[in-house]
């Protein structure tokens, strides 16, 4: 038997399919008769192409379609056509009838069309809803983690200010003990002190002379080394300055280097993800479609981004 059936063509969960002529015992991907036209109904434009008078060829000697070609042909007029035909109607009154069914359909179908639309606004609208959700959510959880790191460090640092009072309190004690044993140490030796207090200034007096005479000394001796440090100072400086030139014409270079791999890095790229539908859809349309690569990622799933990615692509 010879049948009208579809073939699936296209891509894993992007199909189309093309209207065939075909042997009802070959596959579903076998070999076909004649190629008829082509559906495609998951896309945005919903394409459908067909060759009339060809259908209404293999119609008139015996092909049938399946119930999936029978309902598309139904809508386009092909079977009302052929009935008009095999009641004997004339060619002007086929086209009027055929006239008068199309207009019914257009209305009909405006107003399908009109519903369409207004499922496609609520599908959007929900998206966004859900977008704003996310960020909200994102948002309320970044705020958590921010209050509780707060909390953990006023509990340390309260804890911190317990520890150092404890070992404050701890230390007291032994503090009034060690200044006693000072104060007493102190008493025991001004007693000693005033008993031996006139031989000790005359010793004072003569070791005060000989530390004058030894500081005087020194400080000539401090001259000396200073001025020769100083002149081997200013050698050493004119020894590098032509290397800390150089150097500094190296860094000069490497920062600017580092300042340009940096405006690479934080030059941010576009994807649909960081947008709301309406903002996503408007860059698809007003972008070039060069200008667009890896601006729908894979983990996109709102879809009326992804199918005014597919109608940019098919345009």
């Amino acid at each position: 038997m010879i049948k009208l059936r579809l073939q699936r063509k296209g891509r894993k969960k992007r199909p189309f399919y093309h209207i065939v002529v075909a042997d009802s015992r070959s596959p579903r991907d076998g070999r076909i008769i004649e190629r008829l036209g082509r559906f495609d109904n998951t896309s945005e434009a919903q394409q459908l192409t067909y060759d009339e008078d060809r259908v209404i060829h293999w119609l008139k000697i015996g092909a049938q379609p399946s119930d999936t070609v029978r309902s598309i042909l139904k809508k386009e007029g092909i079977l009302y056509k052929m009935h008009l035909v095999r009641w004997g109607k004339s060619e002007e009154e086929i086209e009027a009838a055929l006239t008068e069914w199309r207009e019914a359909r257009e209305e009909k179908m405006s107003d399908k069309e009109l519903s369409r639309k207004e499922k496609q606004k609520e599908i959007l609208k929900a998206e966004e809803k859900e977008y704003k959700k996310q960020l909200e959510e994102k948002a309320a959880a970044a705020a958590k983690e921010l209050e509780r790191k707060k909390a953990e460090e006023a509990k340390a640092k309260e804890e911190e200010e317990k520890a150092a009072a404890k070992a404050k309190e701890e230390e007291a004690p032994e503090q009034k003990a060690d200044d006693a044993e000072a104060k007493e140490e102190a008493s025991e030796k001004k007693a000693d002190d005033s008993k031996d207090e006139a031989p000790a200034k005359e010793a004072k007096a003569e070791e005060s002379e000989e530390k004058e005479e030894a500081k005087t000394e020194a400080a000539d001796d401090k001259k000396e080394e200073a001025e020769e440090k100083k002149e081997a100072k200013a050698d050493k400086e004119e020894e590098k300055e032509p290397e800390a030139e150089a150097k500094s014409d190296d860094a000069e270079e490497e920062e600017k280097a580092e300042a340009k791999d940096d405006e690479k890095d934080e030059a941010p790229s576009k994807v649909s993800t960081d947008m709301n539908a309406n903002e996503a859809i408007d860059h698809i349309k007003d972008t070039p479609l060069d200008e667009l690569k890896g601006f729908v990622p894979e983990d996109e799933d709102r879809v009326t981004v992804q199918r005014a990615w597919e109608s940019k692509q098919s345009d």
